[in-house]
């Protein structure tokens, strides 16, 4: 007699469709402020203006990279200062470490760009197609009409959100004004069309039918999470201490004496939750620490008479000792903690140490390169000649006369295009905000002792009111001694 072989698992469970439910409360609240102002700071950003003279672009946040600049309000960012933003971005994953240890997922839950837009359109899809029980009655009902307007009215504001925030994102990398009516004369560069055409693409694919699946399988945030929360962080937690065990209906559990605990099975935590988790399970990588099922638990709560905080934000520290009867800490003490303080001083010191540096950096700079072909040349009279490529900087929004300088290399001779052979000091006319190259010759007697390579300093100076100077290091070499 054989056994028949048991049914392999399968390796891909089909998605089943999350309708969250709307709910009311505070953090839904909050979520809803949270997600007004990213909005408006994503789409209107690009619009402001911000005065930075006649010779600088007057678009508030700007990443020009046609001229390699990066301008946020007063502050104006260039190729060899790109420190500044890998700094910005090491204080972002800093920032996102302390809000993790201390909230838990927080910025999943209210601030992370996929939230967002999913949030925008779970409403545009309630505002159309119904809450919860009218989209889940809408989408087993077979196809005619009315579903068919339905789902095209859906979709169609879909795709507007979509476009409008490919559009909004390529208006950061130039002038907003010029580069939209450029993109809709059809003038504009092809990579602009193709940026708004991928961002519209994947806007509509991940926030209108992924949703959770992005979060839950794709995102690699959630699983380097785990290893930043402990017991002391506060995450969305259900006490089943107190709600154990369920009397799956209040009439029931009236009727049968039993003792039961305070839920009641209404199931409106999972009704409500956007990945479509049931948070009594306990945590689990499903759960964006959105709040909302606290929401609709306490509102149940008040309905049946029973204390707030069934489900609440709480750690599971605080929770073991409400459990035993004991008061939860204070809410500044469980946050104020060893291990958001280092990483508040990291994240304070690294935004102090970046500002420090904004301010007291040099708006003008100097970089000499020694051509290297010949590497010396021996004039007629024995006197020896090498050759510099000096780049110089000017970080104002206005042209400047600055001085080119040479120290290190006494009795030499600097001579620039234009100017003359008499002293070791050259002036140059610096555009605003841009580079000016400058070929620079340096000339020694014959017979001048020195070094066959001798270390030589450039130095520049404006020659204005503000001033400022910089420096660089090069070498002047010359025919090797003949003993």
């Amino acid at each position: 007699m054989s056994i028949p072989e048991e049914p392999r698992p399968a390796l891909y469970e089909k998605r089943k469709a999350v309708y969250p439910k709307a709910v009311d409360g505070p953090f839904r609240r909050f979520k809803w402020a949270v997600m007004v102002v990213a909005l408006a700071i994503y789409y209107i950003t690009p619009w402001l203006r911000w005065d930075r003279g006649a010779y600088a672009p007057d678009q508030a946040v700007l990443v020009d990279l046609a001229n390699r600049r990066f301008y946020m309000f007063a502050i104006e960012i260039w190729p060899h200062e790109f420190y500044y933003v890998a700094g910005l971005l090491v204080m972002a994953g800093i920032g996102l470490f302390l809000v993790t240890s201390a909230v838990g997922r927080a910025w999943c839950g209210y601030a992370c760009p996929q939230t967002v837009w999913t949030d925008l359109y779970q409403h545009v899809e309630r505002f159309i197609d119904g809450d919860r029980n009218a989209q889940v009655r809408l989408a087993k009902a077979p196809w005619g009409p009315a579903k068919i307007a339905r789902r095209l009215a859906k979709w169609s504001v879909w795709l507007l959100i979509a476009v409008a925030t490919g559009g909004a994102w390529i208006f950061y990398f130039a002038d907003a004004p010029t580069l939209a009516r450029d993109f809709l004369a059809g003038d504009a560069a092809p990579v602009a069309y193709a940026t708004v055409g991928v961002l519209t693409l994947t806007t509509f694919v991940l926030g209108g039918f992924m949703r959770e699946q992005v979060c839950i399988y794709m995102c690699p945030w959630p699983r380097i999470q785990t290893a930043m929360l402990d017991e002391k962080s506060l995450i969305v937690t259900y006490k089943d201490w107190r709600g154990e065990p369920r009397s799956r209906g209040i009439k029931k559990a009236d009727d049968t004496h039993l003792p039961t605990g305070d839920c009641i099975d209404c199931l409106q935590c999972v009704a409500v939750c956007p990945t479509g988790i049931d948070i009594r399970e306990g945590p689990q990588i499903g759960c964006i620490t959105c709040a909302l099922c606290i929401d609709a638990c306490d509102k149940v709560m008040a309905q049946i008479d029973r204390p707030r905080g069934l489900i609440d934000y709480c750690t599971i520290e605080d929770a073991e000792r409400e459990k035993k009867g004991a008061a939860p800490r204070p809410l500044l003490k469980t946050l104020l903690r060893p291990r958001t303080i280092i990483y508040f001083v990291v994240w304070a010191g690294i935004g102090i140490a970046m500002l420090f540096m904004l301010g007291a950096r040099d708006r003008i700079g100097i970089s000499a390169l020694q051509d290297r072909n010949p590497v010396y040349v021996r004039l007629a009279d024995g006197t020896i000649r090498n050759n510099y490529t000096i780049k110089i900087r000017n970080m104002e929004a206005r042209p400047r006369t600055v001085e080119i300088g040479l120290a290190g290399l006494p009795g030499a001779v600097l001579w620039s295009e234009g100017g003359t052979r008499e002293t070791a000091r050259q002036t140059v006319r610096v555009a605003a905000d841009a580079d000016s190259v400058a070929k620079v010759r340096i000339f020694v007697a014959a017979g001048t002792e020195g070094e066959q390579r001798t270390p030589i300093h450039f130095t520049v100076r404006a020659l204005d009111a503000d001033g400022g100077t910089s420096s660089d290091d090069a070498q002047f070499e010359r025919p090797e001694a003949t003993p």
